[in-house]
């Protein structure tokens, strides 16, 4: 079962997002965006390939061990650049459209996660990030 997400990057009054599929949660996707992805220009670069499957993958799409990756659907022949919201509410309908469990946003040098569950009365409100994967998760 995934955890899907969104990946946005606040420019100026806008927000440009992609979608992740797997482990979308803080204590994963969102330790690893704060601590490899720091720098408007990483996020930027991550986010110029599009949506993806995983931030960081060690297989490719045909289950073979590879390098550990950003798996962009793309590589798979697909077609799905980043999106443009001008507000951040256009950004939680862009999360409601995906079924994304957590929206991720980079803005002023710092990562902020909501929960965008739409099943969830904490429905659009600042979940922490954990500052380092609990030992369970790399175990």
């Amino acid at each position: 079962m995934s955890t899907n997400s969104r990946i946005g990057l606040k420019i100026g009054n806008g927000i440009v997002s992609v979608y992740h599929h797997w482990d979308g949660y803080p204590e994963y996707l969102g330790v690893k965006l704060s601590e490899d992805y720091t720098t408007k220009e990483k996020i930027a670069e991550l986010i110029d390939g599009g949506d993806m499957s995983s931030i960081e993958s060690d297989s490719d799409w045909n289950l073979k061990k590879c390098e550990p990756h950003v798996q962009y659907y793309s590589l798979r022949g697909e077609d799905c650049p980043p999106k443009l919201a001008e507000s951040i509410t256009e950004f939680f309908d862009q999360c409601d459209n995906c079924g994304a469990e957590y929206g991720y946003i980079f803005d002023n040098g710092e990562w902020f996660c909501y929960n965008t569950q739409s099943w969830d009365d904490k429905n659009r409100t600042l979940v922490d990030i954990p500052a380092a994967h609990p030992q369970e998760l790399i175990a």
